[in-house]
């Protein structure tokens, strides 16, 4: 499963989108529940806003359920996505991601199709009102893979028809069915394991 993922470092074509964080700092350690960016259609333009990883529906009563990931086998009938799926989709920038194998002891790994690479996950959002605020979250859109969940992952040519809001069902069906990206991987030292640390630190090879 994807649980953490990074975002460190960034093109100049994402930088330059309305919306992107004044001081947007190097995020190397990032888990559920934090405030993570973005990137949407709206009005024809691209933007970027911040939003909270959990999706929290209008609906929604619980908020301790704020799932950060949505499964793209079952995505379009989910009651709590169905609806984001078809109306609000947007991409997660990262470079890469981790994931921790092994029984006993379990070893990090960071996945990435390339060292300082950006990519871009598949995820759908929502907007929860309180009072006179309005506040944004998201989950990552994940796909079976190497006995594992990971991020959906899409070329320019995805990432464009998962944003445009009139892609027809049938064409959002084939992103969901897209064979996973091809990813260098390296195992970690243990300095990642710990979600509060967010540095450079946590690529720190085995």
């Amino acid at each position: 499963m994807c649980g953490r993922y990074a975002l460190f470092r960034w093109p100049q074509a994402l930088a330059s989108l309305p919306g992107f964080p004044v001081g947007q700092p190097a995020q190397w350690n990032i888990s559920p529940g934090a405030s993570v960016l973005i990137q949407r259609q709206l009005d024809g333009q691209q933007q970027l806003a911040k939003a909270r990883w959990g999706l929290t529906p209008a609906w929604l009563t619980d908020l301790s359920r704020t799932p950060a990931h949505a499964r793209a086998e079952t995505l379009a009938e989910q009651p709590m996505f169905r609806d984001a799926f078809r109306q609000r989709r947007c991409l997660m920038p990262a470079n890469g991601f981790y994931e921790w194998r092994g029984n006993v002891r379990k070893r990090p790994f960071w996945l990435t199709p390339g060292e300082g690479a950006s990519l871009y996950f598949a995820a759908v959002w929502e907007a929860y009102p309180v009072q006179d605020q309005v506040w944004l979250s998201c989950a990552v859109v994940t796909q079976a893979a190497m006995n594992q969940r990971r991020p959906l992952i899409l070329d320019e040519a995805g990432q464009a028809a998962w944003l445009d809001p009139d892609t027809p069902i049938a064409r959002l069906h084939e992103l969901l069915a897209s064979p996973p990206a091809t990813l260098r991987e390296r195992a970690l030292a243990n300095f990642v394991n710990d979600p509060k640390l967010d540095a450079p630190e946590c690529l720190t090879p085995a």
